[in-house]
């Protein structure tokens, strides 16, 4: 594999409040395996399917952090993101730091409050599969101020936008090159909570959507938003038994 393009979400990782339990939950719901670091990393969980790394998952880093997926985009600067993100008007949490010999990342909030990352590959790289069952198909950021998020991620990545209507809401693909990366979801109408954040919403591929929100129903998950069908597949939102939040989706060919 190749390193993923600047701009091109590469990684998703989870922080949750049980770990054990959380690689019980996922490794049966998209069939991957664990491979789990030593002390040096914090007990860090990397997700394989068929061998090649998917996503990770680690233990909460602080008093009140909540469960949650985060979303990395992939950068050959981290330094250079860092201060693209403060003259847009974001905020840098972690500033740009060494992650031993695999690469190095940072934490930011967009001006909205949504907490991404980046990701600058080293020996690791990011996902090596996509969009195939069990593997990360799409990164979407669900927030209230669509115009101020076009315009902070569009300086800070270099992305172009195409706005559309989906499901009848405002909605924008974010594109590189012309070709579509990830996407921007206007948080509006009852299906969004009063006390729901903005977000970055991470979407895993799935050979049934309905199979398996009621897979994940067995194993401890709770459906969230039931399956749906639009436009290109059918999608479901669902929560772990530690609350964080994840979407399946399986696109019509």
């Amino acid at each position: 594999m190749t390193v993923p393009s600047p701009g091109v979400p590469n990684w998703v990782d989870l922080a949750t409040a049980d770990l054990d339990d959380a690689i019980r939950f996922y490794t049966s719901l998209f069939g991957w395996t664990a491979e789990i670091s030593g002390d040096e990393f914090g007990g860090y969980t990397t997700f394989l399917l068929n061998g090649l790394p998917v996503a990770g998952a680690g233990p909460l880093l602080g008093e009140g952090q909540p469960t949650a997926w985060s979303t990395y985009i992939a950068t050959a600067d981290a330094v250079a993101v860092a201060a693209r993100v403060e003259a847009a008007q974001g905020k840098v949490l972690v500033p740009p730091f060494d992650v031993a010999d695999q690469g190095r990342m940072a934490a930011f909030l967009d001006p909205a409050g949504a907490p991404f990352s980046v990701w600058e590959a080293g020996t690791m790289r990011g996902a090596e599969a996509y969009g195939v069952p069990g593997a990360l198909t799409w990164n979407e950021l669900n927030t209230r101020d669509l115009s101020g998020a076009l315009a902070f991620y569009g300086p800070v990545f270099g992305w172009t936008f195409r706005e559309a209507l989906v499901g009848g809401l405002p909605y924008a693909f974010c594109e590189r090159n012309g070709a579509p990366v990830a996407g921007i979801q206007l948080m509006v109408g009852s299906g969004w909570p009063d006390d729901l954040p903005p977000h970055w919403q991470v979407y895993f591929a799935v050979g049934n959507c309905d199979a398996a929100a009621e897979h994940a129903t067995r194993i401890g998950g709770r459906i969230v938003h039931p399956s749906t069908t639009i436009p290109g597949g059918r999608y479901a939102v669902i929560t772990d038994p530690q609350g964080g939040s994840f979407s399946i989706l399986h696109k019509h060919r």
